[in-house]
């Protein structure tokens, strides 16, 4: 699946993609940017898809299978499907998604910054590899 990390101000995602147990690419660039804003998902990729439309209104149909840490107004949002309704939480400490996210919630616990808890989970998670890249989240304005 992948890992992405939040801690201090910083989002550190990694660049594998995986299908049916394979590595598709340790290249992918899992940012999406949309109307000034970066998600972050973890899970199928048009469960991911899903959820960054039903951010901005879209209704989704069936199950989602999929988290999305969203940047927006310099405030980051995790946002996930549940029991039918779209909740957006706001992630204001350490955080993690996806199938590395109990390694790089040590960690961090441990004193790692985000991008170092990345390449922690990339030595026992093998859905989380590639490059390691970051995304400084502007302090929101009062």
């Amino acid at each position: 699946m992948t890992t992405i990390a939040y801690k201090d101000g910083v989002i550190a995602y990694d660049s594998r993609r995986t299908c049916d147990g394979r590595i598709v690419t340790d290249s992918a660039d899992k940012k999406r940017e949309r109307d000034g804003h970066a998600f972050f998902g973890s899970g199928s990729t048009s469960d991911i898809l899903n959820l960054i439309d039903a951010f901005f209104g879209a209704k989704i149909e069936g199950e989602c299978d999929a988290q999305v840490i969203a940047v927006h107004g310099g405030q980051v949002t995790e946002i996930i499907w549940a029991e039918g309704r779209l909740f957006k939480y706001p992630v204001d400490h350490e955080y993690a998604i996806g199938s590395g996210s109990d390694n790089a919630i040590t960690a961090m616990d441990m004193g790692a910054t985000a991008a170092e808890a990345v390449e922690m989970a990339m030595k026992r998670d093998t859905a989380t590899g590639g490059q390691v890249r970051t995304l400084s989240v502007p302090q929101a304005k009062p």
